[in-house]
Parts: C-alpha cells; sequence; structure tokens
C-alpha cells in the first residue's frame, strides 16, 4: 500500500515522500479486517486497543482508516471507526495473504509500478461490480414485476365463452382461414373479433346469427353470405339431383347491364315453371310476392321461389323494356344436367355425323354423365362434338374441372389467384382425357356463368374448341360451402380464377370467337334443323362451325 505524508514510525522517511510499508507490519490473518468509513482526518476514536490517530491513507480513490496502537508500532483495525466496506474488507484480506505469501517469497513492495497496476485492477473491479450490481438489481425488479402481472392475470376472472360466442367464433376463423382478401376489406380482423365479443349481444341464436350477419357484411362482398340451417339445406339440395321450385337461376345485375336493382335471370331450367311462363336470361325480377329485390340477397331470394310443391309465388319481371307479372306454381324440377343428341348431316360423300351435348349444371356427378354421353355418341360413329354451356349458371367447382380434363389431354385448365398473386394451378394431365381429337364447339351466352365460364376458357386458350354466342356472365369469383357446427353454413369467396390466358374474367366475361345467329334455338331438337337445313334463318354451316 502506499500512504503519503509525514509518519511518526519512521522518522527517517522526508515528509511528503512515498512511504513503502512491509508486509510484515500488517495483523496476521486472524485479526479482524479494517474498518471502511472514511472518517475526518482530525477526528480520533476509541476502539479496543484505546485511544488511536485516523491516518491519511490513499489507496486508489477511497480513504482506508488506519489506526496505530499507542504502545505498538504494529497497524491494528479499529472497531469502533465505522461499519465494514466490502471493498476495503477485500484489500485486507489480500494483505494478509500478502504477508504470508513474503514468508515463503521475499516481495518488494517497493516496486510502484506494481501497486499502480493494483490500484487501477481493484478500482476497475469495484466498477464493474457496481455495474453488474445494477443490472442485476434491475433484472431482478423485471422479473418481479412480470411475475407480479402473471399473477395478477391468473387470479382475475377469466372471460367465459359461451355456446353463442363459441358458435361466432367458428364463423369467424372459417372467414380468417378462407377469405380471398386478407386485407379483410381493409380492416383488421383480430380487432373486429374482440370488439363483437365485447359489445355485440349475443345471449340466444338468433342474436348470434345477426352478429355473424353483421360481421360479413364488413367485408362488402354480396357472395359471401351466412345462411340458416334451412337455407343452408336448400343450398345443398340445389347441387342434387331435383328441387322443388320454379326453376330459376338468379344472381346479380351488375355483371350485366350495371343495374344495381333487382336480380338478374341467369337461366331458366328447361320444362320448368319459370321457362313454360316465357321467362328468359337477362331478364331482372324486381318483386317476388309483392316484396322488392332491391336489397335482397341471391339466397334470400332462392329461399323465397322454393316451397311446397303446388303452391304459387308471383313474380315482378323486366325483360327489356316490358314489366310483367306473373304467377308460378312450384313443382319439382328435375336437374338432370345432361341431354344428348346425334344429328347425321348429308353432304358430299358418307354422312356427317355431329354429337350434340348439352350442359345444363354442375351438379355431382356431372362429369360422369358427359362421359357416358360421349361414349354413347361415338358408339354411333360421331366425327364432331358441339358442347352447349348457354344458360348453365355453374354449380360445383370440381365437376367443371374434371369435365375440362375429359376434352383436354394437356394444359391449364384454371389459375387460382388471391390477394398475392396466383396460389394454385389446376390442369390437365391426359388421364381422365377420352375426347382430345374430335372437332368441337362449345356455345356460350350470358346465362353462361361460374364453373360454365372456367369450362369455356379452359377449352378456348388452349386451343380445343371454337366458342360461339356472346359474352358469358362474368363471374370471376370462386365461393366454396362451409358448414358450421349448428346445422348452419356459409358461402365464402375463397378466391378468383382466371383462365389458362390469364385473363381476369370478373365482370367481363370469356368473348366468344363468332357470334350465333339471333334465332338459333336452345332446344336440341331443333339444333340439328339449324345444321341441315341451309333454308332456315339459324343456318350455321357445319365447316363454319368447326373452323377455327
Amino acid at each position: 500500500m502506499l500512504f503519503r505524508g509525514p509518519f511518526p514510525w519512521r522518522s527517517s522517511q522526508p515528509s511528503g515522500s512515498i512511504l513503502s510499508l512491509r508486509p510484515s507490519v500488517f495483523p496476521p490473518f486472524s485479526q479482524n479486517p479494517p474498518p471502511t468509513s472514511t472518517l475526518p482526518l482530525s477526528r480520533s476514536c476509541s476502539g479496543k486497543y484505546g485511544q488511536v490517530q485516523i491516518l491519511e491513507a490513499r489507496l486508489c480513490k477511497p480513504l482506508v482508516a488506519k489506526t496505530r496502537h499507542a504502545n505498538s508500532n504494529l497497524l491494528s483495525s479499529s472497531h469502533a471507526a465505522c461499519t465494514s466496506h466490502s471493498f476495503l474488507q477485500s484489500i485486507w484480506i489480500f494483505h494478509n495473504w500478502s504477508s504470508s505469501y513474503n514468508a515463503l517469497f521475499p516481495f518488494s513492495w517497493r516496486r510502484k509500478k506494481y501497486w499502480a497496476i493494483f490500484c487501477r485492477v481493484i478500482d476497475r473491479a469495484r466498477k464493474f461490480k457496481h455495474l453488474i450490481s445494477a443490472i442485476f438489481i434491475r433484472f431482478l425488479v423485471g422479473v418481479m414485476l412480470l411475475m407480479s402481472i402473471a399473477v395478477a392475470v391468473s387470479n382475475s376472472p377469466a372471460l367465459a365463452l359461451s355456446e353463442e360466442n363459441l358458435l361466432f367464433l367458428e364463423a369467424w376463423r372459417t372467414i380468417d382461414r378462407a377469405y380471398v382478401d386478407k386485407t379483410f376489406n381493409g380492416q383488421s380482423w383480430f380487432r373486429y373479433r374482440e370488439n363483437a365479443l365485447r359489445n355485440e349481444p349475443m345471449n340466444t341464436r338468433e342474436e348470434t346469427y345477426v352478429a355473424i350477419r353483421k360481421m360479413l357484411a364488413t367485408l362488402d362482398d354480396p357472395f359471401t353470405r351466412f345462411l340458416e340451417p334451412e337455407k343452408f339445406k336448400s343450398l345443398r339440395s340445389g347441387t342434387q339431383s331435383s328441387l322443388t321450385g320454379v326453376g330459376l337461376s338468379i344472381g346479380y345485375p351488375a355483371g350485366l347491364d350495371g343495374s344495381s336493382s333487382g336480380l338478374v335471370v341467369i337461366s331458366a331450367a328447361p320444362g320448368g315453371p319459370a321457362s313454360r311462363a316465357g321467362i328468359l336470361s337477362g331478364d331482372v325480377i324486381l318483386a317476388i310476392d309483392d316484396t322488392s329485390t332491391e336489397s335482397m340477397g341471391i339466397y334470400e331470394a332462392a329461399d323465397q321461389l322454393q316451397g311446397p310443391e303446388g303452391s304459387s309465388v308471383k313474380l315482378t319481371v323486366r325483360s327489356g323494356p316490358e314489366i310483367k307479372h306473373v304467377s308460378l306454381i312450384r313443382a319439382k324440377v328435375a336437374l338432370n344436367p345432361v341431354k344428348s343428341r346425334l344429328c347425321e348431316i348429308a353432304g358430299s360423300g358418307n354422312p356427317s355425323r355431329v354429337g350434340y351435348i348439352k350442359l345444363t349444371s354442375f351438379t355431382q356427378n356431372a362429369s360422369g354423365a358427359v362421359k357416358e354421353a360421349i361414349e354413347s355418341l361415338r358408339s354411333n360413329n360421331v366425327n364432331a362434338f358441339v358442347l352447349d354451356l348457354r344458360d348453365n349458371s355453374g354449380g360445383l367447382f370440381p365437376e367443371g374441372i374434371e369435365i375440362a380434363r375429359i376434352w383436354l389431354d394437356k394444359g391449364v385448365i384454371v389459375y387460382i389467384c388471391d390477394s398475392r398473386g396466383v396460389r394454385d394451378i389446376y390442369d390437365a394431365d391426359g388421364s381422365n382425357a377420352i375426347a382430345t381429337s374430335e372437332p368441337l364447339a362449345v356455345l356460350v351466352n350470358k346465362g353462361t356463368a361460374s364453373a360454365s365460364e372456367i369450362l369455356a376458357g379452359a377449352l378456348k386458350d388452349n386451343k380445343r374448341a371454337i366458342l360461339f354466342g356472346e359474352p358469358t356472365y362474368g363471374k370471376g369469383k370462386i365461393q366454396s360451402v362451409f358448414q358450421l357446427s349448428d346445422g348452419s353454413g356459409l358461402t365464402v369467396t375463397v378466391a378468383r380464377y382466371e383462365t389458362p390466358a390469364h385473363t381476369d374474367i370478373d365482370k367481363v366475361g370469356v368473348i366468344p370467337d363468332h357470334p350465333l345467329p339471333a334465332t338459333f334455338p336452345k332446344d336440341e331438337n331443333d339444333f340439328c334443323i339449324c345444321l341441315r337445313d341451309p333454308s332456315s334463318a339459324c343456318y350455321l354451316n357445319r365447316v363454319e362451325l368447326f373452323a377455327r
């Protein structure tokens, strides 16, 4: 240790010089370490050795209070000087150790440079110790704070979710997973869930249904709808083999003429009550049983059009400039999706044989029915096909894909896209193809919608068929049906699609290659007349029908 100043026990040292104390002057290990309080230099204390004098001692920065016994040349510690200081205690222990060490190994304490290094090390150690202590204290406080918060949360009453809340969350999760627009019409979908659970009344099933409808309305998508159990069952029955109603497929009119009121007739089932009453594709339904359809959804309208067999329903319909009122009797409408006919056309050499297939909807097993029709016509040695998709309002998306694979041996059928671009591709690999070589013509009109537009676009863009007619409806979005746990359901827009040429047909439709004569019939029986009789107003030359 380095001490500066006059020291009474070493009078040989000049005043103000550096005094080097040898380790032998320090007390042995058995003595207690020195007190650590920095007392005033003029203060005297009484310890167990009697009157002592506080000596000025400078070690790095702290003041080390040392005492000298009145009758001894040994330095001793005064227990009454002050409280202990851990840093100086460490120094005192080092002194005791050095006393024993020097008994074995002579060591010169006069080398000031070692003491300077030692002082710097001790000073840095002290600073490091204080820094670590501060960090540890802060860490400890943070842990205690987190633990207190966790305990408070665990002890707080949990939010009890009722059965109605769980049904709402089931619908919310369905939209969260499946909906095409991941911005959810520019809103925070998670925040909406929390706000709805806090603020929307869900004490009864009807209140829960209202909350679900309100949630879906924020998406501003007319095709994403909630269906109560009975309506959901009615929708599912529409993809089966028969339906009790008036035989109409309806949609929103914006895709056709930009009108914002009423519901448009996409197609009328051949032989059904609406078809017999003269209702055509493109007509607009203004009212059902005197209830305006201006703000009515398509599923609500479909529910009103269906009903018990033999009951009646009144419609107000605008057909062109004319508005007419019709009363229809509901009947069981067979949904046989496929009709076929063989047309023999006389010509030079062998008679030409054309197989006509009319596909009215994409119901369950529609692809199987198309295969059967092709095989039946092939057994009669047809050498060309006509596929009539007019007034086909769509149906099951997978059936549309399978029917496209019947006609294509390879190529993309449709691109499925979301807000981030193409997410899936449906294509043909030839495994299900049975009619890839014969000439093919496809007939479309403004009643051709949804899955039938996918099929028509795939056949056109892959150069497999020539399209005749008028632009299709233009429904370029795909909906999937999801059933909820209580029997209700959701129809959700899950994607938009593009044709193989990356054409987005939404509100535009598939554009045909050639128009059809205005009087071209929709009935399969009259179709053959238009191919046989050149004098007919609907005559279409067979060569023109299949020429590119």
